[in-house]
């Protein structure tokens, strides 16, 4: 038999596709109505795990206030501390328990969600949580988790992952199970209105990140004799869909940042987001996020604002490979509305450049702080993420993490010695 015509460009015959989702998702302005609804169907008795810049503002209140009128009682949490770090969880995970919470409700940005997902975990699963660091460790289900984000950019509310900060670790880990996905997720762009520019603009391009990484993964073998992974790499059905979340968020988060109370960009930008998370959350992501976590516990940077400034470099080093070049500029492509002969590896790479230019995010590792004799130790912390670096498109050698480093660290994309120049709009 010939194989089939129209396969993705780059993509392998027969390429397999495995999707975890809630079983419920329901997006677009004023869905927040449905929550008394959704929650419902998981138990009386709601532990709210609450953003604490959020938890006394008029949308958020309204939403509680809407679930104890619908008969639920509600205890309300908002401990929640930026980049979690996993010490804060036990105390909480011990509060949801006492209380007999039958489902946690988590509204906020990706600290908030994946606090909620450790919450849920732990009020079934005995602690500490460091026990289920990495992939696969979760026994069974958690208390159901109904996830309401009020970022653009994690897209936690659909992933089967939840990351912490570790004091006793150089890096963020990770818990990955199947069982981490919400049971239901409820996206409301009306609940990113205002958002500050910052959290705009480094969300959303690590949204864009997500779907460029998903995109361009390395496909795992697929092994359907035993549990197969977390994260498969390359994957059938979230192609189209990483596709679809570049073509939301390329037009629409420049105009997000610009304009922070406009409704049909945030509409947008939430979309992509949401489907960068759908895409990311089977396939993993890889070179940008394994480079990221070093420099981000380096600088004390935001993590989107790491990912996204590492996106250029990384697009471009995936240039290399002729096969991955063909991906890369079919993302330019739905990036920028293109017909694929308009498109290419290289357009792509400097497309990208000037969405971050446009929305503020810093042209070089330099400009956090870094020097350049740091660059050997970020490579080699980079190295110890085996999970992500498992479905990088390219070996991931030292020496080429270097040169991505090298890139970001002087500005230098397209192998020239040109500096991106950093306009501040």
């Amino acid at each position: 038999m010939p194989e089939t015509t129209g396969a993705a460009p780059g993509a392998l015959a027969c390429l397999p596709g495995t999707l975890r989702l809630p079983a419920r998702v329901h997006f677009g302005h004023g869905s927040r109505a449905l929550l008394p609804e959704v929650v419902a169907l998981h138990g009386r008795r709601v532990f709210a795990v609450v953003d604490p810049f959020l938890a006394t503002t008029p949308h958020i209140t309204a939403v509680l206030d809407a679930l104890t009128g619908a008969g639920l009682d509600v205890r309300t949490y908002t401990s929640v501390t930026p980049e979690l770090p996993v010490g804060t969880l036990d105390s909480a995970a011990v509060q949801a328990r006492e209380y007999g919470a039958e489902v946690v409700l988590a509204i906020g940005g990706g600290s908030a969600l994946d606090a909620a997902k450790l919450i849920a975990l732990l009020c079934v699963h005995e602690g500490p949580p460091e026990r289920y660091y990495g992939e696969n460790l979760v026994p069974g289900p958690v208390v159901p988790v109904v996830a309401v984000p009020t970022t653009a950019g994690t897209g936690s509310e659909v992933t089967p992952v939840a990351v912490v900060s570790d004091p006793g670790r150089e890096l963020k880990v990770g818990v990955s199970s199947p069982f981490l996905v919400p049971a239901a997720a409820v996206v409301d762009p009306d609940l990113t209105l205002g958002a500050p520019r910052g959290v705009t603009a480094f969300s959303g391009i690590d949204a864009l990140v997500h779907a460029a990484e998903s995109y361009t993964a390395r496909p795992l073998p697929a092994d359907w004799s035993g549990t197969p992974p977390v994260f498969t790499g390359r994957n059938a059905l979230t192609e189209p869909v990483a596709l679809q979340a570049a073509g939301r968020l390329g037009p629409w988060l420049p105009v997000a940042v610009r304009e922070p109370v406009g409704r049909h960009a945030r509409h947008e930008v939430a979309l992509g987001a949401l489907l960068a998370g759908i895409a990311f959350g089977s396939t993993g992501t890889h070179l940008c996020h394994a480079l990221q976590y070093p420099i981000g516990a380096l600088t004390k940077t935001p993590h989107g604002l790491g990912t996204g400034l590492l996106l250029p470099y990384v697009l471009d080093a995936l240039r290399a490979d002729a096969d991955v070049a063909v991906r890369v500029a079919a993302f330019g492509a739905a990036l920028e509305h293109l017909p694929a002969e308009d498109a290419s590896a290289l357009r792509t790479v400097m497309r990208v450049a000037e969405l971050n230019e446009a929305i503020g995010v810093p042209a070089t590792l330099a400009e956090l702080g870094i020097e350049r004799d740091q660059l050997a130790d970020i490579a080699e912390l980079g190295l110890r993420s085996a999970r992500l670096l498992a479905i990088a498109p390219l070996e991931p050698s030292r020496e080429l993490l270097l040169d991505i480093l090298g890139r970001a660290h002087a500005g230098i994309l397209d192998g020239t010695d040109s500096h991106r120049k950093r306009t501040v709009v």
